[in-house]
Parts: structure tokens; C-alpha cells; sequence
């Protein structure tokens, strides 16, 4: 982690999402304002973490982080605005879902969304801003455990291996099976299975 704050009382959330690669299920959001009074141990990019590391830290964030807000787009909002406006859209709801204001918002990545207060992107912000790093925590497990249930209630497509990117298991169920209706109808593979 290698970003320095600015000194003062400023308020800093981090923002990042989880899933807009995937084929199906929705592009989930986090926010998080950390507590530099309560700091946390072991955080870094979700996706340099183990499954068990992951979910140790979940809790951990959730009760020391000053506030933290986990949100959402869903599948008919990914399929009419497309993949980045829905994931733009899914970031703002997790800002307005913080029960404090921040002063500053850093977001994973090259773009922020529209915000009411100011904001910047970092690029591999993940690994360099711990509350991105606990942002990406969050949208990570959030979605992960979303995706366990979904693939009890669509057997048969390997959703809880793969979280819904296109594998190549995942494309074979597709052209057998169709697509269901968490699966998401702008993505040219489902498109493809569908007019088949």
C-alpha cells in the first residue's frame, strides 16, 4: 500500500466493484471509509487474497471501518444501460449508502462516477489504497456468496467454480442448456446461446 493520505480530518472512502466480467448475476459495489484509529491488518487487492483470508476480513471491516456500504446492479439494469454505466450507477449507490459523508472518494480504476463530492481514480487502487483494498473485500465476498446460492438455484451451469466468467465449462452449459434469467442478455456469448 503506497498511497499517503492527505493530512487533516478529511474523510477518505474507497470504491470498488466486483463482476463486470461475468456472464450472469450482478456487478457488485462496495464503499468504505476505514477508522485510522482501528486499522486493519493484511489488507490488499481481493483478488491477491485466498477464499479464507477473505472472508476473516469481511467481519473485521465491517466492524472497525467508520461506515461501509455494500450495493448493486442488477441484470435487466446491466443489460439497458450496459456493463460500465451499471457499474457506474452501482458505485453511486454504494457512496450515497455510507451512514457518514466522505470528503474524498478514491475508486478502483481510470474513471469515477458522478458523485456530490469529489472523487478520483487510482489506478491499481486495490493494492495501493487500503480502503479500496477493503472495498474490493467487500464487493468480493459479497458476490462470491451470491453466486453459491444462484448455483443452487441453477444447477447444472458450474456457477459456484467459476462465479459466472466465461469458462469454458460455463460456454459448453450455456450452448446446452440456454440462458437463465440471471444471466445477462447484452453479453455477446448468452446473446449467442439465445438465438440459438
Amino acid at each position: 500500500m503506497d498511497w499517503a493520505l492527505p493530512d487533516g480530518e478529511e474523510l477518505v472512502a474507497g470504491v470498488d466493484e466486483v463482476g463486470r466480467g461475468p456472464l450472469c448475476g450482478a456487478v457488485v459495489t462496495a464503499a468504505v471509509i476505514l477508522d485510522p484509529a482501528r486499522p486493519i491488518e493484511g489488507l490488499n487487492d481481493s483478488k491477491k487474497l485466498t477464499e479464507a483470508r477473505r472472508e476473516v476480513l469481511f467481519p473485521l471491516i465491517q466492524e472497525r471501518a467508520l461506515a461501509w456500504c455494500i450495493a448493486r446492479a442488477e441484470v435487466e439494469e446491466i443489460d439497458q444501460l450496459n456493463i460500465l454505466h451499471a457499474t457506474m450507477l452501482a458505485m453511486q449507490r454504494a457512496v450515497a449508502g455510507l451512514q457518514v459523508r466522505p470528503d474524498l472518494v478514491l475508486v478502483d480504476g481510470n474513471r469515477c462516477p458522478v458523485l456530490p463530492m469529489r472523487s478520483e481514480p487510482v489506478i491499481k487502487g486495490d493494492s495501493r489504497v487500503p480502503a479500496i483494498a477493503a472495498a474490493s473485500i467487500l464487493a468480493k465476498v459479497a458476490r462470491d456468496r451470491e453466486m453459491l446460492e444462484l448455483d443452487k438455484q441453477y444447477p447444472g451451469y458450474g456457477i459456484a467454480g467459476h462465479k459466472g466468467y466465461p469458462t469454458p465449462t460455463h460456454l459448453a452449459a450455456l450452448r446446452e442448456l440456454g440462458a437463465t434469467p440471471i444471466h445477462r442478455r447484452s453479453f455477446a456469448p448468452v446473446r449467442k446461446a439465445l438465438e440459438q
